[in-house]
């Protein structure tokens, strides 16, 4: 996709990360691993844990409430509302028909898009077609996951993920500003290297899955590593092309947050300084879905970002889905 009808961008942005948190220093007393490893390997400090009251759909809301306020609109005004999570609160109904009914939102149809922690990206595309068509005018898009509901914390694999939620609003824009560029892929050759294998039609949550502990993610860390520095590169490569841009012309890049020996050796490969590479993984840890926006409003809101800065969005997750895209900040 090289250009829209009209022109989408973002507007409005917002984040919310429950309080709790767990340190590298509290996991080293429950399972085999160090604080050192976990830092020189994954970049991650701690990590935020959601309360036991509070559902996917509970940060969801707040992240999105944060975000139509920054965009200056009332919650009348959301025409779609789209929640991109692994974790919804049930299988159904969507995550967020329960974020439209916390949020009054009637007005807004809703539902979840699920590609794990590629899960904003595919949403920021998803939603600029709506607007880009002119079917919608306002969509609020919410990356929100809370892994620690799927996490055994008995295995090592705990250090990797937190919880919490990012949300933007989009609507069409004047001029050039906007986005460039969208590449999406998938390849559900890999779809085991990073999966939950209970609690769906194949393994449903019985006594004995449970037993087994089916409803927790399994992952190939070493296969995320090879997939990631492969499959990003590429799709940056591919993006910048349709965007007629080069690597020199990206102000920031706005990735999803893996680990941060991934993003060292992605911005090696595609030739970016690192120091424009934006992370909070140290503080936030793999927040899935929520990686990117929750980054996005940070960064927003201290005002790093200025107009007309060129910002890449890039991620990967399991599927496997990855993607990249670029925006020329309003």
């Amino acid at each position: 996709m090289k250009q829209f009808v009209k022109k989408v961008s973002i507007v409005g942005t917002g984040s919310y990360l429950p309080e709790k948190i767990y340190t590298n220093q509290y996991l080293e007393s429950i399972v085999s691993t160090s604080d050192q490893w976990i830092q020189e390997n994954l970049g991650i400090k701690e990590r935020r844990i959601a309360s036991p009251n509070q559902a996917t759909s509970d940060l969801a809301a707040q992240a999105g409430l944060a975000a139509i306020k920054s965009a200056g609109i009332s919650v009348n005004e959301i025409d779609l509302i789209i929640v991109a999570t692994a974790t919804p609160d049930r299988l159904a109904p969507s995550t967020a028909c329960i974020v439209q009914d916390k949020l009054k939102a009637y007005n807004a149809v809703a539902f979840d898009l699920s590609a794990v922690c590629s899960g904003f990206l595919f949403g920021l595309s998803t939603a600029a077609q709506f607007i880009a068509s002119s079917v919608y005018k306002y969509v609020l898009l919410i990356g929100a996951d809370t892994f620690s509901r799927i996490t055994d914390w008995s295995q090592r694999e705990c250090v990797f993920f937190g919880d919490g939620a990012g949300a933007a609003v989009l609507t069409h824009t004047e001029g050039n500003a906007g986005f460039l560029a969208f590449k999406l892929y998938s390849d559900g050759r890999g779809k085991f290297n990073f999966t939950v294998p209970g609690g769906g039609s194949e393994n449903p949550l019985t006594r004995e899955n449970i037993e087994k502990k089916l409803q927790y993610f399994e992952m190939n860390g070493r296969e995320v590593y090879n997939t990631a520095t492969k499959v990003i590169p590429m799709a940056v490569s591919e993006v910048l092309k349709d965007a007629n841009l080069s690597i020199d012309d990206i102000d920031f890049m706005i990735p999803h947050q893996p680990s941060i020996r991934i993003l060292k050796e992605t911005a090696r490969l595609i030739g970016l300084p690192f120091e424009k590479v934006m992370t909070n993984m140290d503080r936030y840890a793999n927040t899935s879905a929520g990686t990117i926006p929750i980054l996005l409003d940070e960064l927003n809101k201290s005002g790093k970002i200025k107009k007309n800065n060129i910002i890449l969005f890039a991620a990967v997750g399991s599927g496997w889905t990855w993607g990249a895209s670029v925006i020329k900040w309003t």
